[in-house]
């Protein structure tokens, strides 16, 4: 089976998601678009993703920036994460991954997670998307602005947002009455090998991120997460492009990292 059908296949399972961002009228599957009342329509892509932006968005995350992060999270170097994540989410859920990226955190977080996770991921960057449509299958993988989300109210157990920007408005509608927002932020020592070889300093402060997530969220629970992850010299290029960290910075040779530090703090709050 081509991948567009397989990808309509799901999408038709839980076309009961999704919302017009144009109406906000209820949408169906027909052929390969998806399609509302009014007859906004969308097309599905051939390579298993769906556009629900209704105008084109340019960002600087590209495609080799989203394959390095794939590769890096393939490595293994946020398996911890993922397995405290995935004790929180209990089985049978219908998750989203807002600003999933290249999509490889929703995809190892179902893997591990006991019983079905129906996975839903949506972010800006189309490239972010290609590259997780072509990885990862069984997930609906959607193109779509935070601002506005192309899904009902109510429709999800649990929202993620794994180092990515928020928006509250948007999570709060989109959670069901016991479901929980999980949002993972770099605390102070993340990466910070990186930063002090670009930039010659390694501070770091989430404070502010917390604050509104505090202000936010209801039954606001915190764990900290923090280890070493080894860093060998064919992931060390993959590490360099993944993050915007690394933008604006002019020395990229030489570079002597054995190690890397994980330090992120996990957030997890009721609407």
């Amino acid at each position: 089976m081509k991948k567009i059908d397989l990808f309509k296949k799901y999408m038709k399972q839980h076309e009961q998601l999704w919302s017009c961002p144009i109406c906000q009228n209820s949408m169906t599957v027909r052929d390969n678009h998806v399609v509302c009342a009014e007859n906004h329509s969308f097309d599905l892509a051939k390579k298993g993703y769906v556009n629900m932006m209704t105008q084109p968005v340019h960002t600087k995350y590209d495609k080799e920036l989203f394959e390095a992060r794939h590769c890096i999270i393939e490595s293994g170097m946020y398996k911890p994460l993922h397995e405290k994540i995935t004790e929180l989410i209990n089985a049978n859920s219908t998750v989203v991954d807002l600003g999933c990226g290249e999509g490889s955190h929703l995809a190892h977080i179902r893997e591990k997670a006991d019983g079905e996770i129906i996975g839903v991921g949506l972010d800006i960057a189309k490239e972010g998307v290609m590259t997780a449509a072509k990885h990862h299958l069984d997930t609906i993988w959607c193109v779509g602005d935070l601002a506005q989300v192309p899904f009902k109210d109510s429709s999800f157990d649990v929202v993620l947002n794994i180092l990515s920007p928020a928006n509250y408005t948007e999570f709060k509608r989109l959670l069901t009455d016991q479901g929980i927002v999980i949002k993972v932020v770099p605390n102070s020592g993340y990466l910070k090998e990186l930063r002090e070889a670009f930039y010659e300093q390694d501070e770091y402060d989430n404070h502010d991120t917390k604050q509104r997530f505090q202000e936010n969220m209801e039954k606001v629970q915190q764990e900290r997460i923090t280890y070493k992850f080894p860093m060998t010299a064919d992931l060390l290029p993959s590490l360099i492009k993944m993050t915007p960290l690394t933008w604006n910075a002019k020395k990229q040779d030489d570079l002597d990292i054995s190690e890397v530090t994980i330090d992120l703090d996990i957030l997890i709050g009721e609407r």
